[in-house]
């Protein structure tokens, strides 16, 4: 086993960093291209190999609180984006354990209060139970779908949620809101921003392009959000085919 450290100087060593996609996809890009960017804000992404010869198994994203990309206020924290295990023959292995002790000791090598992360039970987000059996506690809040979980050094104050459902009520018409933290949401916005479907639905794409401003984002997730009137479809990366299925819900096509 072996655990990498990703920086400026060695991110083309190891293109598996982009969630696996292969190099030569021209989404790596713009994933690639939010790495550097977030570099000067200390994110840290660390890989894990196993085998001979040695295969990516998995890999953890996280970067301080004060810069995470969802809507929370952690400062002080180490904040969690994502942590992915692959293929899945690699899972229950506690390679995922090995990966967030290495955040745990780098938040405490930093004087940080401890790590916190958003998870979920849905698709595309890692469920609370990995964390929970690494200490994690679960941090009571308003929000069906989606946790805040926190591992907290010496009962620091806790993370919180910002409030993102009052920014809904801004959004009139057909909008998807989103960030490039995830490249999987990024290829889904390219793909959609140029079809026709886009056009006749007048639906308007923006681009959070800050941490500031994705914790200020009209979901806990931050980084996609389908939103019509007001109302919140989906707050996470979703297919061609569903989010077809969602506008035909809402009688939209």
């Amino acid at each position: 086993m072996e655990i990498v450290t990703i920086n400026a100087g060695n991110l083309e060593e190891h293109p598996g960093v982009i969630c696996f996609i292969n190099k030569k996809n021209p989404y790596y890009r713009i994933k690639k291209d939010w790495i550097h960017r977030c570099f000067s804000e200390q994110l840290k992404i660390k890989l894990l190999y196993t085998g001979i010869p040695k295969k990516l198994a998995g890999f953890i994203e996280y970067i301080p609180g004060e810069y995470a990309w969802r809507a929370v206020s952690a400062r002080g924290y180490l904040f969690i984006h994502c942590i992915w295990i692959y293929p899945n023959k690699n899972k229950n292995q506690g390679l995922g354990s090995k990966l967030i002790e290495e955040c745990i000791k780098d938040a405490k090598d930093g004087n940080y209060k401890g790590v916190a992360l958003v998870t979920s039970k849905g698709a595309f987000m890692a469920e609370s139970r990995l964390f929970l059996k690494n200490g994690f506690k679960n941090i009571p809040i308003e929000e069906k779908g989606n946790e805040l979980l926190a591992l907290s050094f010496n009962g620091s104050e806790l993370p919180k949620v910002n409030d993102w459902q009052s920014k809904l009520e801004t959004y009139k018409g057909l909008h998807i809101v989103y960030t490039k933290q995830c490249p999987w949401v990024a290829r889904f916005v390219e793909e959609i921003k140029v079809t026709s479907l886009a056009s006749k639905l007048d639906l308007q794409i923006t681009e959070l392009e800050t941490a500031e401003e994705a914790q200020n984002a009209p979901s806990l997730y931050a980084s996609f959000n389908l939103i019509y009137n007001g109302k919140l479809l989906a707050d996470r990366y979703i297919s061609m085919t569903r989010f077809n299925n969602i506008l035909k819900k809402e009688k939209l096509i």
